[in-house]
């Protein structure tokens, strides 16, 4: 079982243009990644049913229904609604609400919902939305930007320069997506970086305060959300450490049992960071399509 996520009814439908046929208890808690088409249960068989799922009526459902008895329609969508923790009933394809699904959605609290939408593309939209929000995720102290397409994590020491990089990069038109703060979540084995809504938009800057990026630079200076693809680490320059200067050696790091490449780069007086992110951001878009500059300086070299 995930761990539960209330959501207000109003945000759900919002998020999936849903209509709100009857609101009920105007709020949704989600635990499962799954939902039930539940035609069984309006056969009456209840054994296995798991009432923490999202319910989804299509054209199977709504006309099985509507073929039984009255007395039986209401007795086996009574005896449906009896298990208080469905979260909500969505009919797809404009389906007309039955006025016994209505009156007994009444007695228990269990908003009824309704799209446009054909079933297959409801039940799709519930999957990625499901798996969005009921991620794994964890908050980690760092700077998440987006340099040319690539999501780059920034992260080092209190103090070491993550903020004043991230500010040269949106000056250079790359994009804020979440300073001093990062929500990680893992959806479908990868990972997507936002900002607390608290603090979104917002940039602390040593010496300076705070600022708005988002006022300061526009709405195309910020971002958000974005796929985690590259981590690089800010450290200060030590003397005695030897750094990778092939890039033979690949570093990774592990956040949410997920593997993502890793730089580690040392910081000192005179190096420019945004451009030595920057290339790393242009580096990893070619090793992704398969080039490998060091490789290639080898082969060059000693592979003959």
């Amino acid at each position: 079982m995930n761990e539960p996520e209330t959501i207000l009814l109003e945000n759900f439908c919002g998020d999936l243009g849903l209509e709100i046929v009857f609101a009920g208890r105007g709020r949704l808690t989600l635990t499962s990644y799954s939902v039930t088409r539940p035609g069984l249960q309006f056969a009456g068989f209840f054994k296995y049913f798991d009432s923490s799922r999202i319910l989804v009526l299509g054209n199977t459902e709504y006309e099985f229904l509507r073929d039984l008895p009255q007395d039986v329609r209401r007795e086996r969508i009574k005896q449906l609604l009896s298990f208080s923790d469905i979260p909500c009933i969505i009919l797809a394809r404009d389906l007309p609400v039955l006025q016994e699904l209505i009156e007994e959605a009444r007695l228990t609290g269990c908003p009824i919902l309704r799209t446009d939408k054909m079933t297959t593309v409801i039940l799709n939209d519930l999957f990625f939305y499901l798996n969005k929000h009921l991620a794994p995720m964890l908050t980690v102290h760092g700077v998440l930007v987006d340099v040319s397409g690539v999501g780059i994590l920034l992260t080092g020491h209190s103090g070491v320069g993550k903020s004043e990089t991230a500010m040269e990069l949106i000056k250079r038109g790359h994009r804020l997506v979440a300073d001093d703060s990062v929500i990680i979540k893992r959806v479908s084995d990868e990972l997507y970086g936002s900002s607390p809504e608290t603090i979104r938009y917002f940039m602390e800057l040593r010496g300076i305060g705070i600022i708005n990026i988002k006022n300061m630079y526009g709405s195309g200076s910020i971002l958000d959300e974005k796929k985690v693809d590259l981590v690089m680490e800010l450290e200060n320059w030590d003397e005695g450490k030897t750094y990778d200067r092939l890039g033979e050696g690949t570093l990774y790091e592990t956040i949410l049992d997920v593997k993502v490449m890793k730089h580690v780069i040392p910081v000192k007086p005179g190096r420019n960071l945004s451009i030595i992110i920057e290339v790393a951001a242009r580096n990893f878009r070619l090793k992704s399509m398969g080039y490998d500059a060091a490789q290639e300086l080898i082969m060059r070299t000693i592979g003959r």
